[in-house]
């Protein structure tokens, strides 16, 4: 495994000669319905770098959208996915199982938060652990109905479509969606009317009265959310949100589910989000930033309410796939030996404090926010009043693509630039990343 110079390189236009070829392929037999952010044809990738078969050397502030925290071909994840491929790709853990899913699940008890027993199942992406989720708690508790907030994101099969907030592009023209999801407020402090310092308390009591009174709390198997609302916009609910939602939640018997998914694994400079204020799932949702980019997801909860589901209830044929699983603890391993957690960090003091200056200079960015490797700005037309401005934010990321920096928009609004560098980028990498996105505001 040849190490990937750590330097951007621009050496065509981007997308270059062979990418366009590529992309003339890929136009005549790949679905439509299948996007691109970037039509740039990657060749290889690791570290805070994405090479594309031209030769450009992009800058990587996306990690395939949170997933390659430790770099597209972590050392570990390569050693141990590539033995593992050596033995067995596969015997499906429900024929005969297989010691790399054990090894998995116990990894997760030991870094999920709580000290309760806990178990998991294996799943291949973050809306299958979502559904699962669904219905673990169905199971346990005899009940229906699943609350889900405002701006929240959840996937894109027919029940997590139903739990998502957003219709363009996940659920446009594509119902009749699942029943018995409800959907509340939440406390984005940005946007909270009466400012964001009253978000948290208000918010919270207005979900609350609503699931009370619309849906009835005895109804309710399951409360979702992200603890930083990820495709919403990198909403971090204002503070004593989520403890009071997972408070009322143990009263009323609800199994209260932290979707973690994008926010997992050391995103945000701790192993799970929901740390941030000692809230303790019942269930957490994982996929994404997991297994080095190998497709994985899991399902970890109170060893009671998991066992709630009937032998045969939870699988599927490459649920925990023996690959995933090595792809896994290496990029747990990885983790563990670099601190990604206190890399995570030093990310956010970097971008925070590059971007306030920004701030200053262009009002054109209303917010800055998130934690960790998981930061956005939020583009308005004017601060005062804060009306969205998507036309900005898709401008500022074709001008950084253009230089060979690699963002991503989000928001319901479309109107929010977030940043997702791997957690081990060089500094100055990021730093030369940072100074195009400064350029490109100035031209934009």
């Amino acid at each position: 495994m040849t190490a990937i110079p750590q330097e951007r390189r621009v050496v065509t236009a981007i997308p270059g000669p062979k990418s366009q070829e590529l992309q003339a392929r890929r136009t005549a037999t790949v679905a439509g319905g299948v996007g691109s952010v970037l039509p740039v044809f990657t060749a290889r990738a690791g570290g805070g770098i994405i090479e594309d078969v031209d030769g450009n050397r992009l800058i990587d502030f996306g990690s395939g959208i949170a997933v390659t925290s430790v770099g597209a071909s972590a050392e570990a994840v390569v050693r141990r996915a590539s033995a593992q491929l050596a033995d067995f790709t596969h015997t499906c853990f429900m024929v005969t199982p297989y010691e790399g899913y054990v090894e998995v699940c116990e990894a997760l008890a030991e870094l999920t938060p709580g000290d309760h027993a806990k178990k998991s199942a294996l799943f291949n992406s973050g809306a299958e652990a979502v559904e699962n989720a669904v219905k673990v708690a169905r199971s346990y508790t005899g009940r229906q109905a699943v609350v889900v907030f405002d701006h929240g994101y959840h996937g894109r099969t027919n029940l997590t479509m139903a739990l998502t907030a957003k219709n363009m592009p996940y659920k446009h023209g594509f119902g009749p969606f699942a029943p018995e999801v409800y959907r509340v407020p939440v406390a984005y402090g940005y946007r909270w009317p009466t400012g964001a310092e009253n978000a948290g308390a208000e918010a919270s009591a207005q979900a609350i009265d609503m699931i009370s009174k619309q849906v009835g709390a005895e109804n309710v198997a399951a409360i979702i959310i992200e603890p930083v609302l990820g495709e919403g916009g990198f909403i971090e609910p204002a503070k004593g949100f989520l403890p009071a939602i997972a408070e009322f939640a143990r009263e009323n018997g609800i199994v209260f589910v932290a979707d973690e998914i994008q926010s997992g694994f050391c995103r945000t400079g701790q192993w799970f989000a929901c740390e941030d204020e000692g809230v303790v799932p019942d269930l957490i949702t994982t996929a994404k930033g997991i297994a080095g980019g190998l497709p994985l997801a899991a399902v970890t909860g109170r060893a009671e309410i998991m066992d709630a589901v009937h032998s045969g209830g939870l699988g599927g044929t490459y649920g925990g796939n023996p690959v995933a699983c090595a792809g896994a603890l290496g990029s747990i391993e990885t983790m563990k030996e670099l601190d990604l957690n206190a890399k995570a960090r030093r990310i956010e003091e970097v971008m925070k404090g590059r971007l306030a200056t920004m701030q200053e200079k262009y009002p054109a960015i209303g917010d800055i926010r998130g934690r960790g490797a998981m930061i956005a700005i939020e583009l308005v037309k004017d601060p005062a009043t804060k009306e969205p401005d998507a036309a900005a934010a898709g401008a500022l990321a074709k001008a950084c693509h253009a230089e060979g920096l690699l963002v991503l928009t989000c928001g319901t609004y479309g109107n929010v630039l977030r940043f997702l560098p791997p957690l081990v980028i060089g500094e100055d990498l990021l730093n030369e990343g940072l100074d195009i996105l400064e350029q490109a505001f100035a031209g934009v």
